[in-house]
């Protein structure tokens, strides 16, 4: 696995460097390396995998000038096609369901107690009271941007600032109350 990264990260050092021939030969290895990335994530859809290793390959061949040459080729290659398989997903509107029992254990550990100075309840009062409207409908009633606002007397627009003001202002009083 070294030398590979070895090998394909000077061909990607010489391709950058204006060798043409190169810059082929390492797109040719990633190609392979992609079909495989892609090919297990979506084993049910093969021709959706292959027009990722193609999408992918594109993005690296019009974003090498990007590529930091003190990186891994495979790191930025891989966060290209990762990026790549999320935006497919989006696209079909994909949705993953981890069961709680799976997760259950990193949740108790992460879980923060409810005496240590983030109580919600209490930082949304600290809010005016239009602010606090629209904090709840949005973030926890889950209505829309445009729901919200109509509900509250404000546009689409004015209620994306002041929701955005909300945010902000309750952000910087927890960290003040937890720092």
């Amino acid at each position: 696995m070294e030398d590979f990264e070895k090998h394909l990260k000077a061909l990607m050092l010489r391709g950058l460097d204006g060798d043409a021939q190169a810059h082929r030969q390492c797109l040719t290895l990633l190609r392979d390396r992609l079909r495989a990335y892609f090919g297990r994530r979506l084993a049910q859809d093969p021709e959706d995998s292959e027009d990722l290793v193609q999408e992918a390959l594109l993005a690296v061949h019009a974003r090498r000038a990007t590529y930091d040459r003190s990186l891994p080729v495979t790191a930025w290659v891989y966060a290209i096609a990762r990026y790549k398989l999320i935006d497919y997903w989006r696209r079909r509107k994909v949705r993953f369901a981890v069961p709680l029992d799976d997760v259950a254990d990193f949740l108790a550990a992460r879980a923060p107690a409810l005496d240590d100075g983030l109580d919600l309840t209490r930082a949304l009062q600290t809010l005016h009271p239009r602010q606090r409207a629209l904090v709840e409908d949005v973030k926890i009633g889950g209505l829309s941007l445009a729901e919200a606002g109509a509900r509250r007397g404000y546009s689409e627009g004015a209620a994306k600032v002041a929701l955005h003001r909300a945010l902000k202002l309750l952000s910087t009083r927890m960290s003040d109350a937890d720092g």
